[in-house]
Formats: structure tokens, C-alpha cells, sequence
């Protein structure tokens, strides 16, 4: 066997080269990673100060601020069904409604789970708009992992509405992202749900809870692949719930965006659509874990409902949703609301 000098010393600096440029193409991206990271604390840092500097200066007070439902179980009974109607609730939401225990404890559970309370409990705290997500197999889905069935769901819902008399309920379903559509599902929910709901028609909107009685819940279902539901039918289909999802882990960046995308709706009396904004932002690498994440702007739901009054645009408040929803939470949406009604703002 020959060898050829020559060829071996080429053969030992290209393969140096490539070791050189491979470590010098690892200390560059961990460099920019770093920096990234750094950067992205100092934001964070500084839309803490920014929020914290609006609050102190601004308060957070609104017409209805000192409102409080003697009992959230039945605050729109209240507030009187002969008289509220449907386009002047500003409706307390959960997002991602039914991810209460899903995944496993300390493991998944922490990065999947954006409410600790039950469907039935989430209701009977005050909640009025749902928010599901559902994948082939008809189990609750965030991601890539599974819950319960949406029977449970729909057997919460049931049991609450049993319980009030007066009380409607927005619900959407949808059809998780990466998941297919569960088969003959419009159906399912036709079925399981029924009289209780208030079929496609525009004129529900500026029309009063006592109206729309017997019905009880406007179904909004998003398939992700299947027909969307016909007009007039039972169900209402995906463009009579229409949002900006603004995907941030920052939390003035989200308000801010927030607030721009809700100022450029028509007022929520003219709409016949629903517009939901969502008091949340998205976990990322450097903090996956949602409540925490969620803690930067929770805070700032009362906050964000003044500026909209501030801003002149707090009449196109409609759905207004969170993560980990509490009685505060649900008392700023009904005090809006009574305030709407009552012609105080």
C-alpha cells in the first residue's frame, strides 16, 4: 500500500478546518443564545417597570370597578335577563378551559395546565365563555397531550345549566392544533347537548337572555378539516368567534397588542361576531411553566379594562378571557357589563 504525503497533509488540514469551523459555529450559537437570553430578561425586566409604572399612575379603576354579583353563580340572572342582551355582556373566559389535571404531576402538568378548577367549577365561579380543544379520539387535548373525554365537558356544562335558570354560556370547541377532526362530531355535540342550544342566527346578538331562553349556549365549533356548520344550523361556525392570538412571553407587549387589535374592532352592539381577549401570555424555552409565566400579567387584567375606558374603545370589550380565572376576575367582567347596562359607560 502507497500513501501520498501530500494527499494525507491536505486530508489533516481540511479535517482541522472543519473541527475549527464546527467549534467556531458552536461558540457563535451559544454566544447568540446567551445573548438572547440576556436580552430577552432585560425585557422582561423592563415591561414589569412599564406596567407597574401605568398602574401606580393611572390606577385602575373603571366605571363598574366596585361592582360585586352577591352571587357569581347567577350574575347575569342578576343582572336582570329581561333586560341584558347578548351584545353587552362582556363575558368572563377560561382559556384552554378544560386542562385542570391534565398530563402528569410535576413532569407535563405544569406545562399544559392553564386552569386548576373543573368545567362545573369554572362555571359556577362566574365564567360564562369556554374555550375547548378536542382531537380525534374525542379527549381534551393542549398540544401533544391528552385528558378526559369531552363527555366530561359536556356533563359539567349540563349539570350547571341545571342548577340557574337564566344563565348563557359561550361555548367554542375546536379542534386542536396537529390533532384531526373527531369523526361525526357536529352531530355528537347536536346530540349531547340539544335543546339547550341556541341555533345559528344573527339576530341573537341584540337580542335579550330571556329571549334567547329556552336555549342556553351558543356552540361555536372549528373543525380543523371537516364542514363547517351550515347557517341556521344548531351549531355556529368559526368566523362568529374571531381573535389576534398575539404569541409573547412579554407582558406589555401583549397588553399593547391587546389593546391595538381591540381598538380596531367595530363596538361589540354593531358586531355580529364575538372578540375575545385573551389576559395571557405564552410560556417559552426559558420558562415554560404557565402559571408563571401568566403571573407577569394577571395582575393587569383591571389595568387593562381601565386603559380601554381611557382609550374610548372599552365598548368593544366583549369575551375577555385568562388563565387560572378567579372571583376578581369574573367581577370586573359583570361590573363592566352592569355598567354597560345601566348607560354608565
Amino acid at each position: 500500500m502507497h500513501f501520498n504525503i501530500s494527499d494525507i497533509g491536505k486530508s489533516v488540514a481540511n479535517l482541522s478546518k472543519s473541527v475549527v469551523d464546527t467549534a467556531t459555529s458552536a461558540t457563535r450559537n451559544a454566544s447568540d443564545a446567551v445573548s438572547h437570553l440576556v436580552d430577552g430578561r432585560k425585557q422582561l425586566a423592563e415591561e414589569r417597570n412599564d406596567l407597574r409604572s401605568l398602574l401606580e399612575s393611572s390606577g385602575d379603576a373603571f366605571p363598574g370597578s366596585d361592582f360585586r354579583p352577591s352571587d357569581r353563580k347567577m350574575w347575569m340572572s342578576e343582572l336582570g335577563p329581561d333586560r341584558l342582551r347578548i351584545n353587552q355582556i362582556v363575558w368572563p373566559g377560561t382559556h384552554d378551559s378544560a386542562t385542570n389535571g391534565i398530563g402528569v404531576p410535576l413532569v407535563t402538568r405544569p406545562f399544559a395546565e392553564c386552569q386548576t378548577l373543573s368545567i362545573y367549577d369554572q362555571l359556577a365561579a362566574g365564567a360564562r365563555a369556554l374555550d375547548v380543544r378536542v382531537e380525534q379520539s374525542r379527549h381534551v387535548a393542549h398540544g401533544i397531550i391528552k385528558s378526559y373525554s369531552v363527555d366530561v365537558v359536556l356533563d359539567d356544562l349540563k349539570k350547571f345549566l341545571a342548577e340557574t335558570e337564566a344563565e348563557v354560556v359561550l361555548l367554542e370547541i375546536r379542534t386542536e392544533f396537529g390533532h384531526e377532526d373527531p369523526p361525526e362530531f357536529e352531530n355528537y355535540l347536536v346530540d349531547q347537548l340539544g335543546d339547550v342550544l341556541i341555533p345559528h342566527d344573527e339576530a341573537v346578538f341584540g337580542k335579550t337572555i330571556a329571549e334567547v331562553l329556552p336555549g342556553r349556549v351558543i356552540c361555536v365549533w372549528k373543525p380543523r378539516k371537516s364542514p363547517a356548520p351550515a347557517a341556521g344550523s344548531k351549531l355556529w361556525g368559526a368566523g362568529y368567534l374571531r381573535d389576534n392570538w398575539i404569541d409573547s412571553f412579554q407582558p406589555k407587549t401583549k397588553f399593547d397588542s391587546n389593546m391595538k387589535h381591540l381598538s380596531e374592532q367595530p363596538p361589540a352592539t354593531e358586531r355580529r361576531y364575538f372578540y375575545p381577549v385573551e389576559n395571557t401570555v405564552t410560556p417559552n424555552a426559558e420558562n415554560p411553566v404557565v402559571k408563571m409565566v401568566d403571573d407577569e400579567i394577571m395582575p393587569y387584567a383591571r389595568l387593562f379594562v381601565s386603559q380601554a375606558f381611557a382609550g374610548g374603545v372599552a365598548n368593544r370589550l366583549q369575551v375577555y378571557s385568562t388563565d387560572f380565572i378567579d372571583g376578581d376576575f369574573v367581577d370586573l367582567c359583570a361590573g363592566v357589563t352592569h355598567a354597560l347596562l345601566e348607560g354608565e359607560a
